[in-house]
């Protein structure tokens, strides 16, 4: 089972993919006179899940009357629910499509994060990948075109030890930023298709042979701040030189490598902003209220919540967005 800051149980897990958790008390609380009330829904990608519901943990500190329920269930699901109406922000981890803002999607952008190849601790070559690392090239063959079948190839050698290959069966932000970063569509994306972050990463902890791509929050755990158990985060081969140099080793602790995110010595992508997206500029005041926090005071959850602070040019259009809606 994977760790995380916001699950605890196998429970906890099944109402992330398939139903919400409540930020709300059940019970109505009594609005003073002039109290922030009402409701704020949001759902989509499991990447933004854990500091949205940390944002509505605190908010919900300043503003006690206001309810705030929190799905997860991939970006996809996100921008459909948003572009429909359905919730009030969808949670999206990859750019906004020119098609989706024609039918009037507009986004915030309020943290960043990364999505990284992961492999089976247990893996019988892993100091030797470890050592030489992912290029772009053999990641092309491994999820592209398919000709990478064992692990001597992406290692160069004569191993014959099969590799299996994992993606993600739900639209998501993850596998279109990993994507992405091989010139492609998640569509085009070859691979044993599992539903979920939690689910690729759950995949690749019961293969020796696996590999994986999983939002960062999914390959590190937030208390020892290294790797989940049963899985290694593979470096990225960045220059193609065939090994990890120095500058390119920095995968060891999830704090060591936000600051590579943030110092751009990751590429982007697979380095990507996270997005809470609205059909058409918010009306709704208790909404509003929700996204000028997250866009200022909120950010200082992000790095300890596991995220990187998105820039104040970007935090500043947002909240542009938002002035202009009065």
């Amino acid at each position: 089972m994977v760790k995380k800051n916001v699950l605890v149980s196998g429970l906890l897990l099944f109402a992330i993919a398939f139903g919400f958790i409540s930020c709300g008390n059940k019970k109505a609380e009594k609005a003073e006179a002039g109290e922030l009330k009402g409701e704020i829904s949001l759902s989509g990608a499991f990447a933004l899940y854990p500091l949205a519901v940390k944002w509505a943990e605190e908010f919900r500190k300043i503003h006690p009357n206001v309810r705030i329920d929190v799905s997860a269930g991939g970006a996809g699901k996100g921008m459909t629910d948003a572009l429909s109406k359905v919730i009030d922000l969808g949670m999206v981890s990859r750019e906004i499509y020119p098609e989706e803002v024609s039918k009037g999607a507009i986004g915030f952008a309020v943290a960043k994060d990364a999505v990284v190849p992961t492999i089976n601790a247990k893996n019988p070559l892993a100091a030797e990948l470890l050592k030489k690392g992912l290029t772009q090239d053999a990641a092309k063959k491994l999820w592209i075109t398919g000709e990478y079948t064992t692990w001597g190839k992406v290692l160069g050698t004569a191993d014959a030890s099969a590799v299996h290959v994992y993606t993600r069966s739900d639209a998501c932000g993850a596998a279109e930023t990993w994507a992405k970063w091989l010139g492609k569509k998640q569509e085009d994306l070859k691979g044993t298709a599992v539903f979920g972050d939690p689910g690729v990463a759950s995949a690749v902890q019961k293969d020796p042979l696996g590999i994986g791509l999983n939002n960062l929050g999914y390959a590190y755990d937030d208390k020892t701040r290294k790797a989940n158990a049963g899985l290694l985060v593979l470096p990225i081969d960045v220059n193609g030189n065939g090994k990890i140099d120095p500058e390119e080793s920095f995968y060891a602790t999830k704090d060591e490598f936000i600051k590579a995110v943030a110092d751009d010595k990751y590429p982007s992508p697979p380095a990507r902003d996270l997005y809470l997206v609205s059909n058409g500029t918010p009306t709704k005041p208790e909404v509003i209220a929700f996204l000028k926090y997250i866009l200022t005071e909120g950010q200082k959850e992000n790095l300890p919540a596991g995220y990187i602070g998105i820039a104040k040019e970007k935090l500043d259009k947002g909240l542009a967005r938002l002035n202009s809606s009065k």
